[in-house]
């Protein structure tokens, strides 16, 4: 058996119906995991989970939307999972919000809370959500999309970068509390990826070169290259990894 076969694992991934969560819920899939689509709206998390079931058969993956700043809605996507799949084995926080670019001092109070409550207070609640019964299985893998800009500072993404880096200690905080029953609880930190959500980061020509000027690879990242990341910290193969903060990026990490 491979060490990153996923066949009987259950994820919830939000952010799902494109970029990174997408690609992430497209490689669980094609590892054996049944696949939760979600995003807002219901029409491309339906496309992608007719996809998936289209590739690897009926019953693979279903679609729940869900607006990750609302509690109730998170609570109907778990619950959605669980009846239809019977339990939840996986979960990946991918889904995030950055409604500002610019120094710090011109952010609204309205901006940074959206900032802060989309991209930890969410998590905290899906991750709460979940556990649980990861907790009592003695079995479970939790998964926090984070950014190599909660390592790093930066001139027009510090709100963001700040949530980010909350992210990282959300996951070793949890770690501690979840690991005596064998749950691991992980961050991906992704370098600049070639998504819609990043687009403001690499769309402008002068921007791009001043982003992968000093990179080794020369290069921004696909979305695909993030979700081997993510099969691997849900897998056997990541079972002794937990509280860690996984970096993909192609240049200097700090």
């Amino acid at each position: 058996m491979s060490l990153f076969d996923l066949t009987g694992k259950v994820a919830i991934i939000t952010g799902s119906s494109r970029g990174i969560g997408k690609a992430i819920a497209e490689r669980m899939a094609e590892h054996g995991a049944k696949v939760v689509i979600s995003s807002r709206k219901a029409g491309p998390c339906e496309e992608v989970a007719a996809a998936l079931n289209a590739q690897h058969g009926a019953g693979t993956a279903i679609a729940v939307p869900a607006n990750i700043a609302s509690k109730e809605e998170l609570q109907n996507l778990v619950d959605e999972t669980r009846k239809a799949f019977g339990r939840v084995d996986v979960c990946v926080c991918n889904a995030a919000s950055n409604p500002y670019y610019g120094p710090m001092e011109g952010i609204s109070d309205d901006q940074f809370r959206k900032i802060l409550d989309n991209n930890i207070i969410s998590n905290h609640w899906l991750i709460g959500m979940v556990a649980p019964e990861m907790r009592a299985r003695k079995d479970g893998a939790i998964i926090i999309v984070s950014s190599i800009g909660g390592l790093r500072g930066n001139t027009i993404i510090g709100a963001y970068n700040i949530s980010k880096a909350a992210d990282f200690q959300l996951a070793r905080n949890l770690a501690h509390e979840f690991g005596p029953d064998n749950v691991r609880v992980n961050c991906i930190a992704p370098g600049l990826i070639r998504t819609d959500f990043a687009r403001a980061l690499w769309e402008n020509p002068e921007t791009l070169k001043r982003s992968t000027q000093g990179v080794p690879l020369r290069r921004i990242g696909e979305p695909d290259e993030l979700a081997g990341a993510a099969v691997y910290l849900a897998s056997k193969a990541g079972s002794f990894m937990t509280g860690q903060a996984l970096v993909v990026d192609g240049g200097a990490t700090i």
